[in-house]
């Protein structure tokens, strides 16, 4: 049985379309949306095309995938990296500041968007990467202090993210958030998001939130990080850690 019908009207709801405004979207009649979300009619390729872009979902997730399984996890985390480049032909380093971070869920896959936003380049990175800057906000992750600039390399992939490392997700409902992450989507769907300030609990994050993974390569702050005032994981701490949601992602397998 074709899963196209029940993608399309679970996503068209997840979105927040009527099936009038969705038409409109896709420039269809609104009986068509209704046909296809019955499994009266097909889409041709022209419009699943659009649907799977409006969607942020490949055509591939769309004909073949259960979209309304909550255990989904997609194949990637985005589908375009829009980028600019300097009159060199050299990627430029885009700025994200927190003024921004709102609009950037939206505009993130948008060259017109980025080259509005603060540019400048690092010559010690290497060469190899896509970079991109966020000002990050709060003492969530101390000792880097708020108001600090972190870099990070562009991630194709969710499965690219290495347990304990520290990145910048840009989700869809929590904005730009810089983390240190824990990958336990095969274990059970979910990636795990760790303050290294001890007073912030940790939380779980649905994979199909992010739109772009940066790994953390550089920071730069006007501020010194205070050792005293820090509560840095050791990494004694971060192994307790590990294995502590090990156990979780255990039991729960287990039913216990």
């Amino acid at each position: 049985m074709s899963v196209i019908p029940n993608n399309i009207k679970f996503l068209r709801k997840q979105f927040g379309f009527t099936q009038e405004t969705f038409a409109e979207a896709l420039d269809i009649n609104r009986p068509s949306v209704g046909a296809y979300e019955e499994g009266r009619a097909d889409p041709r390729l022209n419009t699943l095309s659009r649907m799977a872009e409006l969607f942020k979902v490949s055509v591939d997730e769309l004909i073949n995938d259960d979209l309304t399984n909550e255990n989904h996890v997609p194949k990637q985390n985005v589908r375009v990296l829009a980028v600019t480049v300097d009159d060199a032909d050299e990627e430029h380093i885009q700025l994200v500041p927190t003024k921004a971070a709102a609009g950037y869920t939206n505009g993130y896959a948008d060259p017109e968007y980025l080259t509005d936003l603060p540019k400048f380049n690092l010559p010690v990175l290497p060469k190899s990467g896509t970079y991109r800057a966020f000002e990050i906000q709060g003492d969530s992750m101390l000792p880097i202090v708020s108001g600090s600039i972190v870099v990070g390399k562009y991630a194709e992939q969710l499965s690219d993210i290495s347990n304990g490392k520290t990145y910048v997700l840009v989700t869809k409902s929590e904005g730009v958030v810089y983390k240190r992450v824990f990958n336990y989507i095969d274990e059970k769907g979910k990636l795990y998001l760790v303050s290294d300030n001890r007073s912030f609990d940790a939380y779980e994050l649905d994979p199909r939130e992010v739109l772009e993974v940066w790994e953390a390569k550089a920071f730069i702050s006007l501020e010194f990080p205070d050792p005293n005032a820090a509560n840095e994981l050791s990494m004694d701490q971060l192994a307790d850690m590990i294995g502590n949601l090990r156990s979780d992602v255990e039991k729960l397998k287990s039913g216990n």
